[in-house]
């Protein structure tokens, strides 16, 4: 698994999906500058087990409210998505069907759609015994509820240690687990 994770193949289609929409990143531009040199050396780095990710930049953004952001270096971030390229196949069919954040085949406009059909199946499914007439139409009084959730801080304060170990379930490769 590990010589998965750190082929060029994989690290070149990883590298693809960290400058996906930043392609005029000035660190980005500098990268690609010496591409292939840049990634036999992280490559070189991974193998050798002297790969160490730098600290994260933070930073607040405000749309609309005040959220702090934790900013991985670009090389880090190719780093993390050549694991997501190896541990998806594994991880992908446990998670449950509305699950849609960072999912291939999935993201925000499908989760926003799939909302859309359930909304549709409430109000057309509960029709109240309240109704009023306007224009010929019934108007239905059925309300229904959606929870949008978010851990606060949930990386940064759970125990890291734990996490390891339920990844050791699923992942017996002490390399990947480095």
């Amino acid at each position: 698994m590990y010589e998965d994770l750190c082929s060029l193949k994989n690290l070149y289609f990883a590298y693809r999906k960290a400058r996906k929409n930043k392609t005029k990143k000035h660190y980005i531009i500098k990268f690609e500058k010496d591409l292939l040199n840049n990634l036999k050396s992280l490559r070189t780095e991974l193998l050798s087990h002297s790969y160490k990710p730098k600290p994260l930049i933070n930073f607040i953004i405000r749309d609309p409210k005040t959220r702090k952001i934790s900013k991985s270096d670009f090389k880090d971030r190719i780093v993390h998505h050549a694991l997501i390229n190896v541990l998806n196949p594994i991880y992908d069919k446990t998670f449950i069907y509305d699950s849609y954040a960072s999912r291939k085949n999935k993201g925000t406009h499908k989760a926003v759609k799939r909302f859309i059909k359930f909304q549709n199946k409430i109000t057309k499914n509960g029709k109240s015994t309240f109704s009023q007439k306007i224009k010929d139409k019934k108007l239905n009084l059925v309300k229904g509820y959606i929870l949008k959730a978010d851990i606060r801080h949930y990386f940064q304060e759970m125990n890291h240690n734990t996490l390891i170990n339920i990844i050791k379930r699923k992942i017996k490769d002490e390399n990947v687990i480095w």
